[in-house]
């Protein structure tokens, strides 16, 4: 029996930003993996539009940070791609070390990764402005019957208008364009008594030198329905002055962290 009914049913608390990144060569299997085991409640990832239309998982558009390729994740076919060796500059000593270079750890497509963790909810970012992404997108979750156990976020407006318009069935969270007013709003104390759909936040605490995250916020943001989760926090004490704060979801590149504090705080229990 699964451990969820649908994305925010029961509500993830946990999110591991890139999979367990901080073991693992972010973004792959490996690392989805790690945080599956763990217990993570939300594995948060990235999905670009390869040259030949495959939702390959990575962050960056580019190759270089993180493989020993070169160039576009756009301008090259999945084939190409998988020439390249994604644990490639993995390191946790600084450089001294390379654990996970040439073990054979590939990019992946969103695909596999469903395929591999089949009881597990995502938080799927689509990267690339080029809106075939969309459709791709659609397909893939509905080949793989995973409507209920996504949210699909973009930085990208026109992505999320064409998901919500071709699959209003998919959650989608509020992007920047989005999000700014609400927060201005919020801060002048006139934002709308209710919402007229469900709002899902995804905001780092604090942005250009200005408070996102605040008592009030997330207190006048509750009580219109909406959820309001908060990237990437990686150390215990803003883990927990969040928690406290009310706010539904930590990401993280340090899921096992999150796992230790929501449980020390009563919200989430022993599996």
């Amino acid at each position: 029996m699964s451990k969820f009914q649908s994305f925010l049913d029961p509500m993830p608390r946990v999110i591991a930003h890139r999979g367990d990144s901080k073991n693992y060569p972010e973004n792959t299997i490996p690392a989805f993996l790690s945080a599956v085991k763990m217990g993570i409640d939300v594995i948060e990832t990235d999905v670009h539009l390869s040259r030949d239309g495959v939702l390959v998982i990575w962050h960056d558009p580019t190759l270089e940070r993180n493989t020993d390729g070169r160039g576009t994740i756009e301008s090259k076919s999945y084939e190409e791609l998988l020439k390249y060796d994604a644990g490639y500059t993995f390191t946790k000593d600084g450089g001294k070390t390379f654990p996970f270079r040439g073990k054979g750890i590939k990019l992946c497509t969103l695909d596999e990764a469903l395929k591999a963790c089949p009881d597990e909810r995502f938080n799927i970012d689509l990267k690339s402005k080029d809106l075939r992404i969309v459709d791709e997108f659609i397909r893939v979750i509905r080949e793989n019957k995973a409507e209920r156990r996504v949210n699909c976020a973009s930085f990208h407006y026109s992505n999320l208008c064409e998901v919500r318009r071709k699959a209003p069935d998919i959650l989608t969270s509020i992007t920047t364009k989005e999000v700014i007013p609400l927060l201005i709003r919020q801060k002048l104390n006139i934002l709308p008594k209710e919402f007229k759909r469900k709002i899902i936040f995804q905001v780092p605490r604090t942005q250009a030198g200005i408070s996102v995250v605040t008592p009030s916020f997330v207190k006048e943001m509750h009580k219109r329905g909406a959820v309001v989760m908060v990237w990437t926090i990686n150390d215990e004490k803003s883990m927990r002055e969040l928690f406290e704060m009310g706010v539904d979801s930590v990401m993280t590149d340090d899921p096992a962290l999150v796992i230790k504090v929501a449980l020390d705080m009563g919200l989430r229990s022993k599996e």
